[in-house]
Formats: structure tokens, C-alpha cells, sequence
């Protein structure tokens, strides 16, 4: 069976009230809102939820990060090291600025992004070895938090939050779960661990 990456960035999304399009004459368009939120549970991503801590972006800030649609790296809106993209993080979470090219792409997305159509973003990562710490209450979901992320590749406004998000995070469950604790003997999520296996091959 062949094994995924375990270091493939990861992807998360965030319903974001706050992603917003500003236009002026004669001014590129933009586009603002938090592209990761602190302290928010997920929805269940496949087994667990998670959580990311404030400051998990504090060493990734300098990173040469682009912002793209959908995740898309055929469809570059801005990037940290041209200084068409801006992050910053505060107390609610990680802020893109985007100054958006005078493209196609770019002009068709500030339309749906004013319409309404799309109102989300995700973000790209991989997170820190010891970045991370995973608990239960009882027989709840496991709950994932992240500390610190370890890269961040890229901000995107998206159409939906269908991406491949568990698989990474699901392994390393299984491997918190193989050296901090025992064997658990938790059907429900072995049987998730095996059916994103078997999706895998």
C-alpha cells in the first residue's frame, strides 16, 4: 500500500465574515480577512476536531507565502516576498492582506467575493513535531490544538471546504496515540485510520 507523505501540508478553512473586497479608482483591488482563526473548534474533520492555539503563527510570519484561489498555484493573487500579500497575526487569528493583480482570475473572484458566492478562506501548513497536543473528554472526539505551525505555504480564498484535510492529522494521532499512551482499543477510530487508508491507494 503506498504511504502519503506525512510532511504534504495539510489544509483548513474558516467561514470568514471578515473577508472583504475594497476597490478605488485607479487602485488595485483588495482583499482582506483572517485566513485562520484562534481558538474556534472545527467541525469533525474525519474523527477529531481541532483547535489552533494564538501565536501558532509566530515563527512562520517571515515565510514566503503565497495567496492563491482554491489553492491553486496556476492562480497566484499575491505573495509575501513581491509584498502583494501582507499576514499578520492578532489576537483573533492570521490576517491576509491581498493586493490582487489585474487579472482575469483575480477581477472574477472580487465579483463572486461581492456577491457573496464566496466567503471563506484556507490556509496551507505543515505543523511543528511538537507543535501540537491531542486530548479527550471520555468518550468525546478527539480534540487536535495546534501550538505551533512548522511552515505555511499558502492564504486562498475558496469556493468550498472539500479539500484533503485529515489524513495528515489522523496519523499522527496513531503515532501520538503508539508512543505516549496505549494501544486504544477505540473501534470507532481504527476504523477511521483504516478507511483513510484504504481511500489512499
Amino acid at each position: 500500500m503506498k504511504q502519503p507523505n506525512p510532511n504534504a501540508p495539510e489544509r483548513r478553512f474558516v467561514v470568514a465574515q471578515e473577508l472583504r473586497v475594497s476597490r478605488a479608482d485607479g487602485e488595485p483591488i483588495r482583499v482582506r480577512g483572517y485566513a485562520a482563526v484562534f481558538g474556534q473548534l472545527s467541525e469533525d474533520l474525519g474523527g477529531f476536531r481541532e483547535q489552533i492555539n494564538a501565536g501558532a503563527f509566530t515563527d512562520v510570519l517571515g515565510n514566503d507565502v503565497r495567496a492563491l484561489i482554491n489553492h491553486d498555484p496556476n492562480l497566484v493573487l499575491g505573495r509575501t516576498l513581491a509584498k502583494t500579500l501582507t499576514l499578520t497575526q492578532d489576537t483573533h487569528g492570521l490576517l491576509a492582506d491581498i493586493t490582487m493583480p489585474d487579472t482575469q482570475a483575480a477581477r472574477d473572484l472580487a465579483v463572486s467575493m461581492e456577491r457573496g458566492d464566496i466567503n471563506q478562506m484556507s490556509f496551507g501548513f505543515t505543523v511543528a513535531g511538537d507543535g501540537q497536543a491531542w486530548t479527550r473528554d471520555g468518550a468525546g472526539p478527539w480534540i487536535r490544538t495546534i501550538k505551533r505551525v512548522a511552515r505555511l505555504y499558502d492564504v486562498s480564498p475558496v469556493t468550498y471546504p472539500a479539500y484533503p484535510q485529515t489524513e495528515a492529522a489522523l496519523r499522527s494521532l496513531a503515532a501520538w496515540q503508539d508512543h505516549v499512551q496505549p494501544p486504544s482499543d477505540d473501534g470507532h477510530l481504527q476504523r477511521q485510520l483504516r478507511l483513510r487508508e484504504l481511500q489512499l491507494i
